[in-house]
Formats: structure tokens, sequence, C-alpha cells
């Protein structure tokens, strides 16, 4: 009697080598797209963003080749961190809509193909939370639910030890109703949750678990590393990198960062995911998780000694922490090989480029000339990418005057640092068309956030319509590309050749059709020979996609692999002209193959 489950050996091509085409699950080859739900459609005139907006817009998701997208909060909240301060987890801010449109958002991304992915913000939640209020009073079954403590000993009200909040000042709030103090990381309308409480722990899985009952495939899990704080509470030591004692960077933050129990943790929320995928028999839902911190302990996040799963992406932010407009080629492949080097056997690299809390590839990386090189290295690396709302069309960062900042991390500093911290200028409406407002919404009164200058001329119709290349046309040919056999089994081959071009090499076993992917990261034309990276590259190669700033275009003539010139800041992408008739049809093929298993599994079981 057939199990149902089947490993199918095919040979590819015709030379009598034998390869195991592995089966991957559908996030392992996933283009990821976030959302910030107040910048990217408002439906209703209010100048901010919203669910139905977004519902609106999937079929331009599906039209970029996305998989799947996923959306910062848009629960319940105060907005003291426009959602990152949560009073109600399992439910919608009216500002966003309703739960029926939540639903019927899912409803029309199933639909179209795509899957959603919520954040999920563990940490912490909102002062008006009802637990957070129960706690205070001290309420049966909620007296330990936050992280509450009692002044300094010998004190009257000083706080019981020198941590600092991820933003700035202390990371201790007094109450009076209570009488105590409690911890927070972030605002201090933002409570840490005591994950020391098994309470705690169980509300959280429930949370997941409703969410998933709503039909998301996924979460991205915010801010994992401040989880669980030393039991003591410890005062931190010194850093020696600021001379401010209300500054995060004073200290090490050997006490409140990255403990063992945390990583615990995301392993317990994975149980959840694959608990529910077994019980409901559906597909593989994902954890993403958020953790800006040093190699060593983000690859723990993937498995223990004991092959105990964990995250199937922890991001991966070495691009946006490493790399910058002073960066050369040589950095970028150090950068690269750095992570690719921690990836567990059976495990998933993945890109993330930027998000809401960092500076836009355009601005962070020196001007327009670098969007469609990190655009083209990031999606011709194997494994998953993830793209912020914006990058595909080159949207640049907007300065916001002080009088106009939103963000709370910015509004606590003074009008004269206030720049240091703000994530405002990432967070502005998107770019949709050149009429009023950018087509983000027809409101009488101003967006909740001012738009770029730019607009006019950075926006998707632009870009869709303009009969020369453009930003958005270049990422759509990179996400069609990223389908290919060669993308999704192939090897991969990086190498900084001449003195500034860095070069990616994709291609499959038997495969007739090869990759080259060059970038020149400098101002200055560079000659290279492609040749030295790869001897079995063909002697001349044809141009697949190049990038804006690029001369050359897919009908220019074929060049000379031991001797291409590119221009300063030239991307391009280049190919041969074979390809192989059996294995360039290899993904339809080991569809019908998948669809004859489940027809024998369903016959025979």
């Amino acid at each position: 009697m057939f199990s149902g489950r089947v490993t199918l050996l095919i040979l590819l091509g015709w030379s009598g080598a034998a390869h195991l085409a592995t089966a991957k699950d559908w996030w392992e080859t996933a283009g990821f797209y976030q959302i910030y739900p107040r910048s990217f459609q408002d439906s209703n005139g209010d100048g901010i963003g919203d669910l139905n907006g977004i519902t609106s817009r999937l079929p331009y998701l599906k039209s970029l080749g996305v998989s799947a997208f996923w959306l910062s909060p848009i629960y319940p909240s105060p907005m003291a961190d426009f959602g990152y301060d949560i009073s109600d987890f399992t439910n919608i801010h009216p500002s966003f809509g309703t739960l029926d449109d939540f639903r019927r958002l899912v409803s029309e991304a199933k639909n179209l193909g795509l899957r959603v992915i919520l954040d999920f913000v563990p940490n912490h939640s909102s002062d008006e939370h009802e637990w957070f209020k129960k706690s205070v009073k001290r309420e049966p079954g909620f007296e330990d639910f936050y992280v509450w403590q009692n002044p300094k000993p010998g004190s009257v009200r000083d706080p019981p030890n020198n941590w600092v909040a991820a933003w700035y000042g202390s990371a201790w709030e007094w109450n009076d109703e209570r009488g105590q103090f409690y911890l927070h990381q972030f605002h201090k309308k933002q409570p840490d949750l005591n994950y020391r409480n098994p309470a705690v722990v169980q509300a959280m899985k429930d949370v997941l678990r409703f969410w998933l009952d709503q039909g998301v495939d996924g979460f991205r899990v915010d801010a994992v590393p401040w989880l669980f704080e030393t039991e003591g509470f410890p005062d931190e030591p010194i850093s020696g990198a600021s001379d401010d004692p209300l500054s995060q960077n004073y200290l090490r933050h050997i006490y409140t960062l990255d403990q063992p129990e945390t990583v615990d943790m995301v392993y317990q929320w994975r149980e959840v995911m694959d608990q529910y995928k077994t019980e409901h028999n559906t597909q593989t839902k994902v954890l993403m998780t958020e953790a800006w911190s040093s190699l060593d302990v983000v690859k723990t996040y993937f498995n223990d000694s004991n092959n105990r799963q964990g995250s199937q992406m922890p991001f991966n932010f070495q691009l946006i922490m490493r790399l910058d407009q002073r960066s050369t080629a040589s950095d970028f492949k150090t950068v690269i090989d750095s992570w690719i080097s921690i990836i567990p056997p059976g495990h998933t690299p993945n890109w993330v480029l930027g998000n809401h809390d960092k500076r836009r590839v355009a601005s962070r990386m020196g001007g327009d000339h670098m969007v469609d090189i990190m655009a083209m290295i990031e999606l011709t690396l194997p494994g998953i990418t993830v793209t912020y709302q914006g990058e595909e069309i080159g949207m640049h960062d907007v300065d916001i005057s002080w009088a106009d900042t939103q963000d709370p991390a910015a509004c606590q500093l003074t009008p004269e640092t206030y720049q240091e911290g703000t994530r405002d200028p990432a967070r502005t409406p998107f770019q949709w068309d050149n009429t009023a407002n950018a087509g983000f919404t027809n409101a009488s009164v101003k967006p909740w956030l001012p738009l770029a200058d730019d607009f006019q001329t950075v926006n998707v119709k632009v870009q869709q319509e303009t009969s020369g290349n453009s930003h958005l046309k270049v990422f759509k040919e990179l996400m069609d590309l990223r389908g290919t056999t060669a993308l999704v089994w192939g090897s991969y081959k990086s190498q900084v050749l001449g003195n500034n071009v860095f070069a990616i090499v994709r291609s499959f076993p038997n495969d007739k059709r090869t990759y080259l992917v060059l970038t020149n990261i400098s101002p200055q034309a560079e000659t290279i020979d492609a040749t030295v990276m790869d001897g079995t590259l063909p002697e001349h190669m044809v141009y697949r996609i190049v990038g804006v700033s690029s001369k050359h275009s897919s009908t220019s003539p074929a060049v000379a692999t031991k001797s291409i010139l590119l221009q300063p800041y030239e991307a391009v992408v280049l190919t041969n002209n074979a390809a192989g008739t059996f294995v360039s049809n290899l993904p339809l093929l080991l569809s019908a193959v998948s669809l004859l298993i489940t027809v024998f599994s369903r016959t025979f079981c």
C-alpha cells in the first residue's frame, strides 16, 4: 500500500548522470514583499493606508512576481509606536478596517496565489492592553504577566538597575497604582511581557493560533532578542562607546539581549506552526525572525544540535548592516559569503535589502545608480528575497521636518538631533502615479507623512509605461529570472573581477543555460575577463537583463566573455543563446510528476 510520500530520482540531461531534484517548499523559493500599511494605499480618504487599499493593489503585487507579502502591525493600538504598541492582539485597528476586511484581503490574496504574513509582536504590549491593566491591579492570574520590580534597595524611587531602553532613557517606568517599576525595552507605553510566566507563553501561542485560523501563512516575529532578561536583574557593564548613561550605546547589553531562553521560545513557536500544519493538513506556515544580532547568534535560530527546528527565516540583515555607499566589490563578497557560511545543511539563505526601520536603498547606498545593482545582486543570489515597498521603483528617503515628524523614536530627541533617530524618511506614502498625492490617497487633508518631491517622475505608472528601461522593469525581469531552473536549483559562484566588479555565476548541472551577473560598483569603467571565475563559460554571451544605467539592451550584439566592458555603475545579466530542451522545462516537468504522484497516492493509499 502506498504511503503517499514518494522520493523521486530524475535523470537530468542526456549524459547519463543522475541528479536528485529535491522538492522545495513554497517559501524556499519565495520572493516576499513588505507592506507598511499606513503608507501603501488609502481607500477611504483619511490620509492613512488601510486593508481595503491593500486589497485593491493585490494585482500589482502579483504582477511583480512575489509569492507572499507581510504586513507591519494592523492591530488595535494607541499608536505610540505606530502599531507596535498593541492593545488587542486578536483584532484590527479601526484605521485599517475590520476583521471582515482582513478576511476579504486573505481570500483575495489566495485567489491570486499570494500568501499573507502578519507581524507578530511578542516582546511587549501597549500599556492600554487589558492584560497590563489587570497586572497593575494584581488581579489573579495577571500579577506577573509583565516584568515588575521594586525600587533599588535603599532608595525611595530609583530604578532597579542601570538598564536603558533601545531608544533613549531608563528602561524602567514607575507605576503609582501598583507601586513598582515595570520594564519597557522600547517606549514607556510598551511594557515588556514576562516570558518566565507560563501563562504569558500560552497566551501568545493562542494569538498565533487565532491568526492561523484566519488563514495567514506565517509570521514575521518582531524584536526577538529582547524576549528574556537575566534573572536577578544585575547592572549591565559600561561599553565605553558613549558618555551618555541614558543612551543605548552606553552599556553592553549582556543581560537584556540574546538570552538562551529566547532561542528556545522561537523553537516553541515553530512547534505550534508545525503542529497546526499537521492538524489542519495545510501548507507550511513560516516563521521569519527579526534579530539584529551577530552571526554566531543568528545561526542558532535555524536549529540546534538535536535537530530541533526554529525559524525558517532568521532575517539576514547583513546587506543593510555592513554595506553602504563606501563599500567595494570585495566588501560585497565578504558580507555575502559570511552569511552563506552559517546556513546549516538543509536550510535556505534569505536576503533583505531594507525595511520600515532603515533608510531606503537609493539613499543608503549613495544614489539612484545603486538601485539596480542591489536588485541584481539580491535577486540572483540563491534562496529567499525580501523587498520593502518602493524599492522596486527606486523610491528615495524624504527629508521630514521636525514639525512633520511622527516617529516616536525621533520625537524623544530634540529638533537638533531628531534626524539621527528618525525612521519617518523610509515610511512615506507609496508613489503610484503622478496625480495628486501620488495616487496614494484622494484625501483633502495631507497624508499622514509628506510625499517625496520626485513622486511625479518616480512612480509605478511612469515606470510601467515608459518606452525605455526603468527600475520597475528591471525588478520584474529579475523576479521572472528567479523562476528558472538555474536560479532555483543551480550552483552559485561569486568573485571580484578587475578592480571593483562583483560577479555571480548561476548554472545547473547538465543545463545548457548559464547566467553571468556583473555589477560595477565604482564610478570608473572596467574591462574584465569573466572566464577566470568559470572556465565553462561560453566564448560569447548575450545581454539578458540590463540596469537603467546601462547603454546596452537585450538586442545588443553578443559580447566576448574574455573582454567585457562595463561602464560606471553598470549592472547586467548575461546568458548564452542555447537552452537545454529537457531541463529548461524542469519546473513544468516536476509539476506534472507531482500531479501523477498525487493521483497514485490517492488511488493506492
